[in-house]
């Protein structure tokens, strides 16, 4: 396979994958934009800042174990550590750490795609403001949707963005004052199989209405679909099941792969 080539020292795109709120699916996520991006052609690196739980790391991981096990050649991106970093760091230095880290790579890869910490710190809010996508995987229910906006439960109405959409937008100021750039921001829209017709439309009026007010635009997500969860361990993604399963894929395999080709047209990276 054929890379496309950077030029050298340009500034790669860098995705941020970033929600406060643990189990909205931003590991799985991460992991199958970046294998969706290596199987076209983009050299990629990943830069795995949360810490604690180093999930993406781990997914690698795993997949490298895999494809020795198994004599086989997939595609993977290029992992770039970073120092322990504490949240009594002042803003400065975070920011210096990951601006160092992105630039080890370069002019060597056209997109970067950082898992931000599942939690309200400096690492997760620096690395915010270092996005030209902002990518934020949100299961279409109130409970997470409490992460944008408090919203009425009486009349279902948005009431005042929340404590991450306040916090996103101070990143969009610090991005533009640092290098005059700007933010996509793009909510996910998982879709979970039990949540009632009805829920979801009202989930749908309130993100369309807070759309306008702060600025994100919506895409389709993922189904909570235990594919994605099975194929962890193994390190694999969907892009990957055509040539694992030599071809012989189950309809739930097809609906799934075809999730994520409308959720990376939807990006638009």
């Amino acid at each position: 396979m054929n890379s496309k080539q950077n030029p050298a020292n340009a500034t790669p795109r860098i995705i941020v994958v970033g929600n406060e709120k643990g189990g909205s699916g931003k590991s799985t996520t991460a992991m199958h934009i970046a294998v969706s991006m290596l199987r076209d052609g983009v050299r990629v690196a990943c830069i795995d800042l949360d810490q604690r739980q180093g999930t993406i790391s781990r997914y690698f991981e795993n997949r490298e174990a895999y494809a020795m096990r198994n004599s086989l050649e997939l595609p993977s991106p290029k992992m770039v550590k970073i120092e322990q970093l504490g949240d009594g760091e002042n803003d400065d230095v975070i920011d210096k750490h990951i601006h160092q880290a992105i630039e080890t790579v370069s002019g060597k890869v056209g997109l970067v795609i950082i898992d931000a910490p599942g939690s309200d710190n400096k690492i997760s809010r620096g690395a915010h403001s270092f996005a030209d996508i902002l990518l934020t995987p949100l299961n279409d229910s109130f409970i997470d949707l409490d992460v944008l906006a408090r919203v009425n439960s009486e009349t279902g109405k948005v009431e005042r963005p929340s404590h991450y959409a306040e916090m996103v937008w101070k990143q969009k100021l610090r991005r533009a004052a640092r290098d005059g750039g700007s933010i996509d921001w793009v909510v996910m829209r998982n879709r979970l199989g039990h949540t009632e017709a009805q829920n979801k439309k009202k989930v749908e009026a309130a993100l369309t209405e807070l759309s306008s007010r702060i600025g994100f635009r919506q895409v389709m997500g993922l189904s909570e679909r235990v594919i994605f969860r099975e194929l962890f361990l193994q390190g694999l993604t969907l892009m990957d099941i055509v040539e694992i399963k030599k071809g012989n894929l189950a309809i739930s395999h097809i609906a799934a792969r075809n999730e994520v080709r409308t959720l990376m047209e939807a990006i638009n990276v």
